[in-house]
């Protein structure tokens, strides 16, 4: 494994660095701690070109090469889930309520020690633009809002890498794959109204626990019944809130669920069909129904000649029988998609190993891995932008 010497001589930093920031988790939008940790650091590192307060808490740190060339950008995500952890590590969260249970604390470190050895060696053309990210995990996306702030124009931006943790898969072993790699992703909320009423009587109310139910079996149709069975789809009903006690029939439920597609006529299939099964649905059981679709990430599409070249410097790390670029695509879903909509780019996905999976309250990320991917990232940027190259 060809790990860069310099980053493997700052691993036990990088460790720290990890555990401070999985000690101090942040949801959202709200990165305040997390930012400004990531600015003390490249601010050590001599990095002195850094913009803040994008998207609230998104920071854009640029690191010059030598001499003129293209820019080149890496993301890392920097926030954390609602969850509370059970792991029961010494550097466990400190705030209740939070956790990085999808390894974000991992992908910030590895691209802080990627700034460190390129700040300090400085072995490549053009320019780095380091993307630090909040609000992956929840709309409206922060790499949305940091695109639409302007940052790939601003920045000059040619193209656009990232990395994930990935549990269960060996150790420092890259997965990735051209083309779409992860899904769309929507919302969907129903309020239905009906008439409340004593549990002993519902013939004098309207109910809308039962119409709930009918919503739900119904919704399950658009996946086996409306789509072509080869095209991808998800449609999941995961929230049902009704009801106060056994003898009362309530006034309202709530119904909400997510749904996951790749193909755009699919998509929008879904949605057509959710309108008229819950107004269908809501006219047959006597009630009132509010949907709400809430558009959310698109399909993450990878460009073929960037996974190509992102696979081959992988393999420089870790050798070719570690980095597979057939991996099936992902029902999930990931707001670089975003990024990777404004410029060409690719996503990979590093192996850490045996452990809980990701959005898991036990999930840790490996500290192991954090120097491969931190190579991986700095040889991307003089791989792609190599000193000596002519325009």
């Amino acid at each position: 494994m060809a790990i860069i010497n310099r980053i493997a001589g700052f691993a036990e930093d990088m460790t720290a660095w990890r555990r401070h920031l999985h000690t101090n988790p942040e949801l959202g939008l709200e990165c305040h701690d997390t930012a400004a940790f990531v600015v003390e650091r490249l601010r050590e590192f001599g990095i002195t070109q850094i913009e803040t307060g994008i998207a609230k808490t998104g920071v854009v740190a640029v690191i010059e090469g030598q001499g003129d060339g293209p820019t080149i950008g890496l993301r890392a995500d920097m926030d954390a889930l609602p969850l509370e952890e059970t792991s029961g590590v010494d550097h466990s969260s400190t705030r209740p309520g939070a956790m990085h249970a999808c390894g974000h604390d991992g992908h910030t470190t590895m691209l802080l020690g990627a700034a460190r050895y390129l700040a300090e060696t400085r072995n490549f053309k053009g320019r780095v633009a380091l993307i630090f990210q909040p609000c992956e995990e929840a709309n409206p996306g922060g790499a949305r809002l940091m695109v639409e702030s302007g940052i790939m124009e601003r920045y000059d931006i040619d193209q656009v890498y990232a990395l994930h943790t990935m549990p269960g898969e060996d150790e420092g072993s890259f997965s990735t794959c051209p083309g779409p790699f992860m899904a769309a992703v929507d919302t969907f909320h129903i309020d239905i109204t009906g008439q409340g009423g004593h549990g002993a009587f519902p013939h004098e109310t309207r109910d809308p626990v039962v119409a709930a139910a009918g919503m739900v079996q119904a919704i399950q149709t658009i996946v086996s019944r409306n789509h072509y069975a080869l095209e991808d789809l998800v449609v999941s009903v995961t929230q049902i809130h009704t009801g106060s006690a056994e003898n009362i029939v309530p006034e309202t439920a709530y119904v909400n669920g997510t749904i996951r597609s790749f193909n755009e006529d699919v998509r929008r299939m879904a949605h057509t069909r959710l309108t008229e099964v819950t107004a269908g649905q809501a006219s047959s059981y006597g009630v009132s129904a509010e949907l709400r679709i809430e558009d959310g990430y698109p399909a993450m599409v990878n460009h073929p000649a960037e996974t190509e070249f992102a696979a081959r410097v992988a393999s420089e790390i870790s050798g070719s029988e570690q980095v597979s670029t057939d991996r099936s695509r992902e029902m999930g879903a990931e707001d670089f998609a975003f990024m990777l909509n404004a410029r060409p780019g690719a996503y990979l996905l590093l192996g850490q190993g045996e452990g809980p999976m990701l959005h898991h309250p036990a999930f840790d990320f490996n500290d192991a891995v954090a120097p491969i991917g931190a190579s991986y990232f700095a040889r991307l940027v003089e791989t792609a932008q190599p000193v000596g190259a002519k325009d």
